[in-house]
């Protein structure tokens, strides 16, 4: 049960202040919190606290500086989740190359379950549920990017970073390329004018859905006060969506070039474009997996752990 709903932690001695916080959340039970209070950002104590208690407890900021931190720590109701093909692949990367090298869609289909998952590659359920259990044999990377166990936050500033500023700077060219590739060859092969038109009209659509995430929704993980739960939930709902139509142009494209088949006569413009389109394509599979599996969940469930 709760000791105290709040723990001024800058007025607790130096060596007893990570001792009587970790008391503190260790007699929550389910459902409950409590808040500490400090004159510093008390970051290094999230990470005490994952590594030490795993990630089993909510890290609200309520107050950031510059005068004082304020932040609501809690045991979430737990309740059993679907197994997904999505929270497979995103608890285990050994798991997610398997299923990628399956052909099994994880990344804009990933709330399958294991048995729509198999279906969907002409497997059994089982054999599926085996071939997934073998890959716990193979020494998992050493340097894994564990994006399952970072905060919220610090995984919106890395997807707009990394993956936002990948589609930034690739997705110009791409369109140049193909524009270049179209003059010069579209006499010979008259789909490669439809790719080049297709293609800018996947990035325009792009480029307005980067806006909306980062403008909207990634503001969200900074704090939960930036929209209502309400609109949050609807906002994911539109995005979410906004993947599975990515996820069906990018298949166009794969069939307008064949799934990326170049002639004999192919000169390196031609062999550059398709290379980066292939390129491009992996990286986004990958961003709309971050998002759809770990990230979008997440919002939610902080959402219902703070409100309910």
């Amino acid at each position: 049960m709760i000791k105290s709903p709040l723990l001024e932690v800058f007025k607790i001695e130096p060596r007893l202040k990570h001792p009587t916080i970790f008391e503190h959340f260790d007699a929550l039970i389910t459902g409950e919190s409590f808040i500490i209070k400090n004159d510093h950002d008390p970051k290094p104590l999230y990470y005490q606290l994952l590594g030490e208690r795993g990630n089993i407890f909510t890290w609200d900021y309520l107050e950031s500086g510059p005068e004082y931190w304020q932040v609501r720590i809690g045991k979430p109701i737990t309740s059993e989740e679907p197994e997904t093909i999505g929270r497979v692949a995103a608890k285990d990367i050994r798991k997610a190359e398997l299923l990628k090298q399956l052909g099994v869609d994880f990344f804009c289909g990933g709330k399958q379950s294991l048995k729509e998952a198999a279906e969907s590659i002409d497997m059994s359920e089982a054999e599926l549920r085996e071939s997934l259990r073998k890959t716990e044999e193979i020494p998992a990377p050493i340097k894994q990017l564990d994006f399952e166990n970072w905060d919220s936050d610090f995984l919106s500033d890395y997807i707009k970073n990394v993956h936002h500023k990948y589609i930034k700077f690739h997705g110009p060219i791409i369109q140049e390329l193909a524009t270049k590739v179209a003059l010069i060859h579209s006499h010979e092969q008259p789909e490669l004018s439809v790719l080049a038109k297709e293609l800018d009209e996947f990035m325009e659509k792009a480029y307005q859905h980067l806006e909306k995430e980062e403008k909207q929704l990634f503001p969200v993980t900074k704090s939960l006060y930036e929209l209502t739960y309400k609109q949050t939930e609807q906002l994911i709902d539109y995005l979410t969506l906004e993947h599975e139509n990515a996820g069906a142009d990018l298949r166009e494209l794969r069939t307008i070039t064949n799934n990326y088949t170049l002639p004999e006569n192919a000169c390196h413009s031609y062999i550059s474009l398709f290379t980066q389109i292939k390129a491009f394509e992996s990286d986004l599979l990958q961003h709309i997996h971050l998002e759809n599996n770990i990230l979008f969940p997440r919002i939610i469930q902080t959402y219902r752990t703070r409100f309910s």
